[in-house]
């Protein structure tokens, strides 16, 4: 009977519940065991685990966050790559490892599978920006989340004839920031690739403020350069912690346009709660992808979305680059500056 190792691994998103589930259900249906462990390559590394079967994922499709767990661990930076992983896996007698995670963890996946384990990924992330796959489920749900927010928050700045400033999530990629910014009518949109001072952002509310429209809302990616050069402190795994660049933009904004300006940041709300619809199925259609692939020996592999179909890539092309957004997309949004 073949086993199959489950993992969660790096930020929680909308829809990993959703990618269990299937992963699960659609290898017991095939004669496979599967077993669950904790808080990604951590449980590994340290042999906390769960046995899963169709019982044990009963009724988290609509849940947020993951039954499972997960951590930004890797490995290679707090492990020795595939011999701190083996000891584990061969007591379960694992024959493959699906792994569920962002750019970073397909990385290490891919490296994993370059040392001879047996992979397959499974992306995920809000951020929406692994290569070789149209869409990662949790973009969908941190999209609506953060529309709906600048919903709201346009009229309270329309009330009140403020500039409103409001940051979501995005490292190096302004997916979120592009998508709701478009979606909610944003007035300037910043994002990390696309390079935009902030004169020219003022510039485009006092038009906006001298054509009789007495409040703009202004939507950023967290990655945004902030107009401070103050050095970021880091996680307990390495990583900058982002969040609060709104709140360095929003006096240079409000010296150069003279108008109020106010801050709001969406943070870890983006990622968390019930997923969409369409992340449902997305985590679905990969899920069980993914343990097809995994019981049927197709490993090295990570499932992606292309168009309508769910296709199995290579899983070095997974991590190979960070996807951005699209040029002509961002150029759409800004004829609606201002």
């Amino acid at each position: 009977m073949t086993v199959i190792g489950l993992i969660t691994a790096g930020g929680d998103c909308p829809g990993l519940n959703a990618a269990i589930r299937a992963v699960t259900t659609r290898a017991v249906e095939a004669g496979a065991g599967v077993v669950g462990f904790r808080d990604g390559w951590t449980g590994v590394m340290t042999n906390d685990f769960v046995l899963l079967d169709r019982d044990a994922v009963r009724g988290i499709l609509a849940r947020g966050g993951t039954i499972l767990g997960t951590s930004r661990s890797d490995p290679y930076v707090h492990g020795s790559g595939v011999a701190s992983l083996t000891p584990t896996l061969d007591e379960h007698g694992v024959d493959v490892v699906v792994v569920v995670g962002g750019d970073g963890t397909l990385r290490s996946a891919a490296r994993l599978a370059d040392e001879g384990l047996a992979v397959v990924g499974v992306p995920k992330t809000i951020d929406n920006d692994i290569p070789t796959t149209d869409v990662t489920f949790g973009f969908d749900t941190a999209v609506q989340i953060a529309s709906d927010a600048i919903d709201r928050l346009t009229t309270t700045a329309e009330a009140h004839n403020r500039v409103m400033i409001v940051e979501v999530m995005g490292r190096t990629q302004g997916w979120i920031a592009l998508y709701a910014g478009l979606s909610a009518g944003a007035d300037v949109i910043l994002i990390p690739e696309v390079p935009m001072s902030l004169d020219e952002a003022a510039h485009v509310i006092a038009e906006r403020h001298a054509a009789g429209h007495h409040y703009s809302v202004v939507v950023v990616a967290e990655g945004f350069p902030s107009p401070d050069a103050t050095e970021l402190a880091r996680d307990a795994f390495g990583f900058e912690r982002l969040g609060g660049v709104a709140y360095s933009i929003a006096p240079v904004l409000e010296r150069l346009t003279g108008f109020e300006t106010r801050v709001t940041v969406l943070g870890h709300l983006q990622r968390g709660g019930t997923p969409t619809a369409f992340d449902r199925v997305l985590a679905t259609r990969l899920g069980a992808a993914a343990g097809d692939a995994a019981v049927t020996g197709n490993t090295g592999v990570m499932v992606a979305a292309r168009g309508t179909d769910i296709v199995t890539v290579p899983l070095s092309e997974a991590g190979a680059a960070i996807r951005g957004v699209d040029p002509a997309l961002y150029d759409i949004a800004r004829s609606f500056f201002g």
